[in-house]
């Protein structure tokens, strides 16, 4: 990965197909996301986060990236790039209800406990 550039773009209507096959080559069973981001390294997919917008903030469903590219920093760049949206349209936080095993990454993020979920405020 290094040296190489991740290219990260909003969903389009024609990605859903490239996105199912990415989770079934990764053992996932979940259909494509109506709304989110997807990362891409030399032309291919290796990460999806999918997402809502809330009226004061933007709610992360789902973060996945392929297994033989975790801990690469990929994940780290889909939601710093979240953030960059977020801004953009006039939110103030990122949600997330984080599952025990992706806790750490969340913290490690800026993610703090805020009731039931995980928030990160944006400055």
């Amino acid at each position: 990965m290094r040296g190489q550039r991740l290219f990260i773009r909003p969903l389009e209507g024609g990605d859903a197909e490239a996105i199912r096959e990415f989770f079934a080559a990764n053992a996932r069973a979940d259909d494509a996301p109506s709304l989110g981001l997807i990362g891409k390294l030399v032309g291919d997919l290796v990460a999806v986060l999918a997402m809502e917008i809330t009226a004061d903030a933007v709610l992360i469903n789902d973060l996945f990236v392929g297994r033989e590219l975790r801990r690469k920093r990929i994940g780290r760049f889909m939601v710093d790039e979240l953030a960059r949206l977020a801004r953009k349209i006039d939110r103030d936080r990122i949600e997330v209800d984080a599952p025990p095993e992706a806790l750490d990454f969340f913290r490690r993020l800026g993610f703090e406990h805020d009731g039931l979920r995980m928030v990160k405020r944006i400055t």
